[in-house]
């Protein structure tokens, strides 16, 4: 079932190795330009900034 209202779900890649490693949701209407956030990355080992994917 899609999920109502402006919430959509979005891929975090990791932008050192470019793996897609995490998923979470975002506001459409309140943040419309990419998310960028530091997690941590178990590819890379350390924690890097994750960008949201298209």
């Amino acid at each position: 079932m899609a999920a109502k209202g402006a919430r959509e779900s979005i891929i975090l890649a990791c932008s050192d190795c470019k793996r897609r490693t995490y998923t979470t949701s975002k506001n459409k209407r309140n943040n419309t330009d990419r998310l960028e956030i530091t997690k941590y990355c178990k590819f890379c080992g350390k924690r890097t900034t994750h960008k949201e994917t298209k």
